[in-house]
C-alpha cells in the first residue's frame, strides 16, 4: 500500500509543504484563506493521511421551503424531500436550517450554500443569486436563470401513464393550479400539459374530460363531483390526477356515487404517498423518489460548494409506475 506524504498532498493542493504541515497541525497563526484549509483537509482524507484524523468542520446549509410548515404537513411530498436532506446531511457532516415561505434579505456570513425547495419566481432566484452563493433547486427548473436543479422527469411520467390509458376508451384528467412562492406568477403543470398533448395524440382527446382544480383531497372530490354531473352515464372509464390527494379525493366521490372503481373508472395517481396503497380500492400511482431528489440535490450543492462542478446542470429524476387496484389488470 502507498504511505501519502506531505508532498503529495502539497502538489495536489498547489502549496508548499511546510503550508501542508502547519494546517494539519492546527496551526493559528499560519496566514492562508479558509478555502486552502478546507482544501488541504480534503485532500489528505482523500489520501488517507494518517496525520489527518480531524473531521472535516460542519458546513451550514440554508434550506429555503417554499411551503409554511402546516402546508408541508398537507403535503407530505415535500416535507419527504426536506427531511431526505437533513439525514443525508448528517451524513455529510453539514448543519442546516429551514427557512419556510420566505426569502431572505441577508445571510450569515458563515452560510456555505443554499437549497430552495418548490416553485420560485424569476424575481426570487435573482434575489437568492445575488448572495453569491452555490445554489442549488429542487423540483423547480432554473436552467433559464443559470441555476442548478433536481427535478423529476415527467415526460417519462406520462408515457408510463399513457401506456395504461390507452387501454381505455375514454379519458379524463383532473389537475391543480399552482403559483410561485410569492404569488407572481401562475405555473403550467407539466403534467396536464403533456398529457393533453399525450391523448390528443391518440385520439382520445376531450376537453370537456380535463378538469383544473387545486392539488388537495377536497378539491380531487369537487372535479369529480363535477365531471359525474356533466358527463353522467358518458363519463370517461380512466382518469389521471395530477396526485394522489387529487385521485384519493375522486375516488371518494365515486364511491358516493356508487360507481365501482375500476369496474366502471380507473384512476392513477402521482408521487406515491403513503396513504395511496391503504386507501380502498389502492391507488394506481405514479412513484416519486424523493429520497433521491433531496439527496441528490444536496449532493449537487456540495460538488458545487467545493469547485467541482462547472457549467450549470438540471438532474432529473426517473419514475415508476405502481399498479394497484385502482386501474384494472
Amino acid at each position: 500500500m502507498v504511505i501519502a506524504t506531505l508532498k503529495d498532498i502539497a502538489e495536489l493542493a498547489n502549496v508548499s509543504t511546510a503550508t501542508v504541515s502547519r494546517v494539519l497541525n492546527e496551526d493559528e497563526t499560519l496566514s492562508v484563506g479558509d478555502e486552502t484549509r478546507q482544501k488541504i483537509w480534503q485532500i489528505a482524507e482523500s489520501l488517507d493521511y494518517k496525520k489527518a484524523v480531524r473531521k472535516l468542520p460542519n458546513r451550514k446549509i440554508l434550506l429555503i421551503h417554499w411551503y409554511s410548515q402546516q402546508e408541508e404537513l398537507d403535503d407530505i411530498y415535500y416535507q419527504a424531500i426536506r427531511l431526505a436532506m437533513e439525514e443525508h446531511g448528517k451524513k455529510k457532516n453539514l448543519v442546516i436550517t429551514t427557512l419556510y415561505q420566505q426569502i431572505p434579505t441577508e445571510l450569515e456570513e458563515d452560510i456555505a450554500g443554499i437549497c430552495a425547495i418548490g416553485k420560485f419566481s424569476d424575481g426570487q432566484v435573482t434575489q437568492l443569486k445575488k448572495f453569491e452563493k452555490p445554489l442549488v433547486f429542487i423540483d423547480s427548473n432554473q436552467m433559464s436563470n443559470q441555476a442548478d436543479s433536481v427535478t423529476v422527469d415527467f415526460n417519462y411520467a406520462v408515457q408510463q401513464v399513457m401506456a395504461e390509458a390507452e387501454k381505455y376508451e375514454t379519458i379524463g384528467f383532473l389537475g391543480g393550479k399552482e403559483t410561485t412562492q410569492d404569488q407572481k406568477q401562475i405555473l403550467d403543470d407539466p403534467r396536464e400539459l403533456l398529457f393533453r398533448a399525450a391523448v390528443t395524440q391518440s385520439g382520445k382527446y376531450n376537453e370537456a374530460a380535463f378538469y383544473t382544480g387545486s392539488f388537495s383531497t377536497a378539491s380531487g372530490q369537487a372535479l369529480m363531483n363535477q365531471a359525474i354531473s356533466e358527463h353522467g352515464d358518458n363519463l370517461p372509464t380512466f382518469f389521471f390526477c395530477a396526485n394522489d390527494a387529487i385521485a384519493i379525493g375522486a375516488m371518494r366521490s365515486l364511491q358516493d356515487a356508487n360507481i365501482q372503481v375500476p369496474e366502471r373508472v380507473s384512476l392513477i395517481g402521482f408521487n406515491d404517498s403513503n396513504v395511496a396503497r391503504y386507501v380502498y380500492p389502492a391507488l394506481s400511482t405514479i412513484q416519486v423518489d424523493t429520497e433521491a431528489l433531496g439527496s441528490i440535490g444536496l449532493n449537487l450543492l456540495v460538488e458545487r460548494m467545493d469547485g467541482n462542478v462547472g457549467i450549470t446542470q438540471n438532474i432529473s429524476i426517473a419514475t415508476r409506475l405502481i399498479k394497484r387496484e385502482s386501474t384494472k389488470k
